[in-house]
């Protein structure tokens, strides 16, 4: 997955992410909303993550695309 398909990922998510938020403030979201706000949230830091890989590996004169997607669980223990 190149830079520009990472990207163009983030901005769909994030725009999901915002409806959905918008649905939790006026108080119409639904359980389903609600899980699907935390899926996203894990797939927005898988995409940062892979995003920062690729610029790291450019950075370091490495083939970006070896820069490879880590796990849900792998993010969550990252991130948290």
């Amino acid at each position: 997955m190149k830079d520009q398909d990472i990207s163009a990922r983030i901005d769909t998510l994030a725009r999901e992410e915002h409806e959905l938020f918008e649905r939790e403030s006026h108080g119409t979201a639904s359980d389903a909303d609600r899980q699907r706000l935390q899926q996203i949230g894990t797939a927005l830091d898988q995409c940062w993550d892979l995003l920062r890989q690729r610029r790291a590996k450019r950075a370091a004169g490495q083939n970006p695309d070896e820069a490879q997607p880590r796990s849900e669980r792998t993010i969550k223990n990252y991130i948290g």
